[in-house]
């Protein structure tokens, strides 16, 4: 499973492309969007470089997640990274600044910088274009000096943002779903549903901190036992006003 997001209050100096074992591979996170808010999903890269493997997936759009897209430009390449006191610094080719409004310019970078700060070396990300430091993206202006965190882009960031399990996986009882969310007194509810629509588990949970300040979460969920095949994981909010699901996130995993 790809590394949690920390934030280390210091970090050695350090690069990108951390050599392991050279046939070794691994699963990292890749942030598309869904709703004009980011989306993980997982990508096999390469262990000895994951965070370049990373980048590079991520450049190479959504491809078979079709209910994703992303606001990268087509034909930005990745022309080098590295990680230095816990600053990663990306140069990527021109076409990353190109096209789009204030909104396009504020999720792609909030693509790279949500996708390099999973890894426990980065806690920001600095920006160089065609070889050279940049202050702002695009004729929007869009500010990347200082170096960004992933709190600078709350508002390209859903109520709960589901970092594991990723879609895909395959889970056994019991799992741990993690990652972070901004709801009503920090209160989440879950249920895992099999393909034929029976609920297998459910309940609620809390966050770190909510209503206003984003906080993390890590969820156990027992379910019984059940014949392998699709399930749905799905984390959400009851609306105060009428009870309704509300901040919706439904993950496609299979049970074994």
């Amino acid at each position: 499973m790809p590394a949690s997001s920390r934030s280390p209050s210091s970090s050695p100096t350090t690069t990108a492309s951390v050599r392991t074992d050279p046939d070794e591979t691994t699963t990292a996170r890749v942030y598309f969007l869904r709703d004009e808010k980011v989306s993980p999903v997982g990508r096999t890269v390469d262990g000895r470089t994951p965070a370049r493997g990373a980048l590079e997936a991520l450049l190479k759009g959504p491809g078979h997640d079709t209910d994703l897209v992303s606001s990268i430009p087509s034909g930005t390449t990745l022309l080098g990274i590295s990680v230095a006191g816990g600053v990663a610094t990306v140069d990527l080719s021109g076409e990353f600044a190109s096209g789009g409004g204030s909104l396009s310019m504020l999720t792609r970078v909030a693509q790279v910088v949500f996708t390099l700060t999973q890894f426990p070396t980065v806690t920001s990300v600095s920006f160089h274009l065609d070889g050279s430091p940049v202050n702002a993206i695009g004729g929007e202006g869009v500010l990347v000096d200082p170096p960004r965190t992933r709190s600078d882009f709350e508002d390209q960031t859903p109520a709960i943002l589901v970092e594991s399990p990723l879609p895909g996986t395959r889970l056994e009882s019991p799992f741990t779903a993690t990652g972070t969310s901004n709801t009503f007194e920090a209160t989440y509810l879950y249920s895992l549903t099999d393909a034929a629509g029976t609920v297998l588990a459910e309940g609620f949970g809390t966050a770190t901190s909510g209503t206003g300040t984003r906080g993390t979460f890590s969820q156990e969920i027992a379910y019984a036992e059940a014949a392998p095949g699709t399930a749905v994981l799905k984390l959400f909010e009851s609306s105060a006003n009428d009870g309704s699901d509300i901040n919706v996130v439904e993950i496609p995993v299979e049970l074994s």
